[in-house]
C-alpha cells in the first residue's frame, strides 16, 4: 500500500547554510574545489548530497555508492514498492530469513517503543489507513472515523505484538501492519555517514530528510542549520550549531488527512488521535536514527516525560515550538 506520510511526513526543512565533505589534508584547497552536487528523492523525501572533493570522479563515485545503498534500503522499508521486505510482512504477517537490515531497523524500533513508554511505535500503519479510507470517502464525517471504528483499529497496533530475530519477523495480530515512517531515513542518513567515513571523509554535512554532520566545517566551525517554521513559509525559528550530531524535525503540518488539520500524521498509538502538543519539536542527538525516532515520539509526550527521557540519553537536546512560535529548549 502507498502511504504518503514517507512524502509529506515533515514540511520543514531543516535548511544548511552550506554543505563541504573534504578529505584530510586539503582543507586549505576548499575554496578552489568545485562542488558536487546530487539531488534527487529517496525513502518519499526530497533529499541532496553537496561534497567538496580534490578529485571529482572518486567523489561522484562516492555518491553513487551511497545512493546505490539508500536505494537498496528503500526495497526494504518502502511502502511505495509492493515488492519491498515491509509490504511483504504487512499482507501476509511474516518475513522468513529477513534482511539483517531489517532487523537491525526493527530491533531499534522496538527499543524506542520501550524507551518512550509506546509513544515510538512501529505498528501504527492500520491508523493510518483508518484516516486515509474514512477521508478519502465522499461527504466524509469532519469529526473522523466513529469510535468504533477506532476501536477496532486499535486492536491492530501495538509493538508487544511484534516479533523480531535473526530468523524470522512476525505481526503476530491478524490484519496488523506495520510501517517504518518515523525512523527509516534517519537509519538512510547514517547508512550514508558510514559509507562516506569509510572512505576517509571526515567533514560533510548529509541531508536525507534528517540532516547529519560528520565532524565541522572545513574551517573547524560548526555547521550552521536552520530550523524552519513549520507555519510560516521561509521563516526560521532557530538556527543551531553543528558538529559530529544529527537534528531532526517532526510537525503535525507534515501531513494533515482533513482540511482542519485536526487528524495528521503524528498518532498517538494508546487513543489512535493526533494530539497537537507542539507546533514542531527538533531534537539534536549523535545519530540521524536517533534524532529521527525521538521527534516522532516527543511530538506525542507531555513536556514533563520529555525532561525524563532527556536525562536519561546523553547527548539529546530538544528544542519544542508551542502554538505561539515560543522555544523550549530541554
Amino acid at each position: 500500500m502507498q502511504n504518503r506520510s514517507l512524502t509529506r511526513r515533515r514540511v520543514i526543512r531543516i535548511s544548511a547554510a552550506a554543505i563541504a565533505t573534504l578529505l584530510p589534508g586539503r582543507l586549505c584547497a576548499a575554496e578552489t574545489i568545485e562542488p558536487i552536487r546530487w539531488r534527487g528523492s529517496a525513502l518519499g523525501a526530497q533529499v541532496s548530497i553537496e561534497m567538496f572533493h580534490p578529485d571529482r570522479a572518486e567523489g561522484e563515485r562516492l555518491i553513487a555508492r551511497s545512493i546505490a545503498e539508500v536505494r537498496r534500503l528503500e526495497t526494504l522499508f518502502s511502502l511505495y514498492q509492493p515488492s519491498s521486505a515491509i509490504c511483504e510482512l504487512n499482507r501476509t504477517g511474516l518475513l522468513i530469513a529477513p534482511d539483517p537490515d531489517m532487523v537491525t531497523l526493527l530491533k531499534a524500533s522496538l527499543a524506542f517503543a520501550g524507551l518512550t513508554g509506546g509513544a515510538f511505535d512501529p505498528t501504527v500503519q492500520p491508523l493510518w489507513r483508518l484516516y486515509q479510507d474514512h477521508f478519502a470517502a465522499e461527504h466524509a464525517d469532519p469529526a473522523g472515523p466513529s469510535a468504533q471504528r477506532l476501536a477496532e483499529t486499535l486492536e491492530k497496533v501495538g509493538h508487544a505484538h511484534l516479533h523480531v530475530d535473526a530468523n524470522r519477523v512476525i505481526l503476530s495480530k491478524p490484519a496488523a501492519a506495520i510501517t517504518l515512517n518515523g525512523i527509516a531515513q534517519g537509519f538512510a542518513t547514517d547508512r550514508v555517514v558510514e559509507t562516506l567515513r569509510r572512505a576517509g571523509v571526515t567533514t560533510t554535512l548529509i541531508d536525507m530528510g534528517e540532516i547529519r554532520a560528520i565532524g565541522a566545517k572545513p574551517d573547524g566551525t560548526p555547521w550552521r542549520v536552520g530550523l524552519a517554521d513549520a507555519e510560516q513559509l521561509g521563516q526560521l525559528s532557530e538556527t543551531i550549531p553543528l558538529i559530529d550530531r544529527a537534528v531532526s524535525t517532526s510537525a503535525a503540518t507534515g501531513f494533515r488527512f482533513d482540511p482542519g488539520g485536526r487528524f495528521t500524521h503524528l498518532f498517538d498509538p494508546r487513543t489512535g488521535r493526533s494530539p497537537a502538543r507542539y507546533r514542531s519539536v527538533s531534537v539534536v542527538a549523535p545519530t540521524a536514527t536517533e534524532a529521527d525516532a525521538l521527534s516522532t515520539a516527543l511530538s506525542i509526550m507531555p513536556v514533563a516525560s520529555i525532561r525524563d527521557l532527556v536525562a536519561l540519553k546523553p547527548g539529546v537536546e530538544v528544542r519544542l515550538v508551542d502554538h505561539e512560535g515560543r522555544t523550549q529548549r530541554i
